[in-house]
């Protein structure tokens, strides 16, 4: 028997300001029948009308409340000439041959009463009355006129303290209702997979999911069941939420998307409404696609940070959301879809399978990946033709898919602040040294002596890391300020999976090659060595306390995956344990001070040199290390390694 398809609930876009203008549109025409309907064309003053009177043309007046008249004409002198906008008096243009024709104000009513009974002296014939009439329309209106706008006030303050057009219809009694946007067939989502570049595993996955909802007896018919639910985990700006817009965009299924803080509300029991609101509406659009954004703003481990003892909020939101998810009655094809940056703080219950089956690891991506990521923000742009991408990708490592989306406005950006009819290489170079180093500071003023130690410990830096094999080579020096720092150095840094000890301190001696270039120089130390000092104790400690490569301490590590370190109160490690970890921090690092210093006295000439030519130019790059201390020894040694690697492989080709 064919499954009966459900046909979606239309929502209509009903406004309640509709039914206040009708019942304004309502009280204006009942006060406007209540009228008399004479037109402003019919209204004439006293003299007119005692024109009319005496020439015994008038028939009735009709004086209503002591101040208007209402004046009929007689039939026969009705079909003159004179009275031809007098025949048409009602407010739709109709005839009324009845009356009332003219109306006036009466002004004194004694003095017009009283030339009434003098034209009725003289024998003009003519009927006149007084009468009191009461508008009970406008009575009406006035009586509840307070009563509308204590409700009016109200209403508002309501709306208001609900969040005023918020789903859920934005009132005090519907902030238990989900505020989850729906995406389907008719939403406008341009998003597709096409759009996003890199990420192949992750995306493979992701389209599975989407293929099951389309196509679930592909599935079904081995065996097979829809998972529950799929976790993307990684880095910031790696393209997780852009993965969920394209599954809006591809899924041809209701797609709920909303954020974690989207359930916390000051109010009790909110939250966990908000989830039970939120699966009802995907079971009533099954198949349907739930995704949470920033779901570690809900799914916190339970039971930690409860210093109160107390029942918490988020914790209840979360139990609703794991009972909706795995429970009893979960039957209908709904997944749910989440995305956070801070997996390790997430509660146990909700990772297991039969919840979050599958997690997804979106991270940062590398050489080939960035080049087709910027392929894709590329196309929007007028890019030179000449642009190699290849160049591009090589001189981001390390960056994220939001990093390279803005290298590429930020380079549109500056070709258009130089007047360029199209983006060249240099631009997009200028990007990243904007987002690298900040913003360039050419006004900010700093004294010679200043300058000279900056040149100094800048070229103090390119020296050292052109000496070390496994330090990064550099692409450029400046003592232009940046952001905050005063001079600054780009170094093109080697993409490893795992990094060696050597790889390390040649790395920690090259950040201390600064401050060790002062003390050679002028035989002083500045401040201007913070953010080296940051960096080299943060390694130092990661060495010592996380990687295990020291060999005092051991093959021990006080990291913890799980995150739950930071709820606790006491270290994982004795006092003595605390001091030893503290020594052998110190000694690395003073040992490859030490390191710097050595290498910095056999070069001392050529450092020299390299600090004045820093001086002349402000800017310095890669070629003008080459013209002062020659060719790196180790790039010589990497290529023919890099040679002999391809070799075997070239050879194999060509016997096949």
């Amino acid at each position: 028997m064919a499954k009966k398809e459900k046909t979606p609930n239309k929502k209509t876009n009903y406004s309640s300001y509709w039914l206040y203008g009708l019942i304004a549109v309502f009280f204006i025409s009942m006060s406007y029948f209540n009228n008399s309907g004479v037109s402003k064309d019919q209204r004439i003053n006293i003299s007119t009308f005692e024109r009319f009177l005496n020439d015994d043309e008038v028939e009735r007046v009709l004086v209503i409340n002591k101040s208007l008249a209402q004046v009929t004409i007689k039939d026969d002198a009705l079909q003159t000439s004179k009275h031809k906008k007098a025949r048409s008096t009602d407010f739709l243009g109709r005839s009324n041959p009845g009356g009332p024709h003219y109306e006036f104000e009466v002004g004194n009513l004694e003095i017009f009463q009283t030339k009434l009974e003098e034209a009725k002296s003289i024998g003009v014939e003519f009927d006149y009355d007084f009468k009191t009439v009461e508008n009970r329309w406008l009575d009406v209106m006035l009586s509840f006129l307070p009563l509308i706008l204590i409700i009016g006030v109200w209403i508002f303050l309501m709306r208001r303290m609900s969040g005023g057009g918020a789903s859920g219809g934005g009132q005090i009694f519907n902030i238990g209702k989900s505020k989850a946007k729906l995406f389907d067939e008719k939403s406008n989502v341009k998003i597709t997979f096409k759009d996003v570049a890199g990420l192949e595993g992750a995306k493979e996955e992701v389209q599975e999911i989407v293929d099951f909802l389309k196509n679930p007896k592909k599935y079904t018919v081995l065996g097979g069941k829809i998972p529950k639910g799929a976790l993307l985990v990684g880095p910031p700006g790696t393209g997780k939420t852009l993965l969920a817009k394209a599954v809006a965009g591809e899924a041809k299924v209701p797609f709920f998307s909303l954020s974690g803080s989207d359930f916390v509300e000051m109010f009790v029991g909110v939250g966990a409404s908000r989830v039970r609101d939120l699966f009802k509406q995907a079971k009533d659009k099954s198949p349907a696609i739930i995704f949470i954004d920033e779901i570690d703003a809900i799914g916190r481990a339970r039971g930690k940070n409860n210093m109160t003892g107390s029942n918490d909020e988020r914790e209840n939101t979360l139990n609703q959301l794991l009972t909706e998810m795995d429970g009893f009655g979960t039957d209908t094809n709904v997944i749910v879809l989440a995305a956070t940056n801070r997996s390790d703080v997430l509660d146990k219950a909700l990772m297991r399978a039969g919840r979050f089956d599958r997690q997804i690891y979106v991270d940062l991506p590398d050489l080939r990946e960035r080049e087709e990521i910027f392929k894709v923000h590329l196309r929007p742009l007028k890019v030179d033709t000449k642009l190699d991408t290849s160049f591009l990708a090589k001189q981001t490592p390390g960056f994220s898919g939001a990093d390279i989306a803005n290298v590429c406005n930020e380079s549109a950006l500056i070709a258009a602040r130089k007047n360029k009819k199209k983006v060249n290489r240099q631009d997009f170079l200028d990007a990243v040294d904007r987002i690298v180093g900040g913003l360039e500071k050419k006004n900010k003023i700093i004294t010679p002596s200043e300058k000279k130690t900056i040149a100094f410990h800048e070229a103090g830096h390119a020296t050292v890391s052109w000496m070390l094999e496994h330090a990064a080579p550099l692409v450029k020096v400046t003592i232009v300020p940046r952001g905050q720092s005063l001079g600054a150095a780009w170094y093109l840094p080697e993409e490893r999976q795992i990094v060696r000890t050597e790889q390390m301190l040649d790395e920690m001696c090259a950040t201390l090659g600064g401050r060790a270039a002062e003390q050679i120089i002028f035989g002083k130390i500045s401040t201007g060595a913070l953010s080296d000092l940051v960096k080299v104790t943060r390694q130092a400690r990661a060495m010592v306390t996380v990687y295990g490569l020291n060999d005092k301490i051991g093959n021990i590590t006080y990291y913890d995956n799980n995150g739950q370190s930071e709820f606790g109160f006491t270290k994982p490690y004795s006092e003595e344990t605390a001091k030893q970890i503290d020594e052998e921090i110190s000694k690395i690092v003073e040992r490859e001070y030490k390191r710097a210093l050595s290498l910095l006295r056999k070069h001392k000439k050529k450092l020299s040199e390299l600090a004045e030519h820093l001086l002349e130019k402000e800017v310095i790059f890669k070629d003008d290390l080459v013209s002062i201390f020659g060719k790196r020894p180790f790039e010589k040694e990497k290529a023919a390694e890099e040679k002999d690697k391809t070799s075997p492989t070239k050879k194999a080709a060509k016997s096949t």
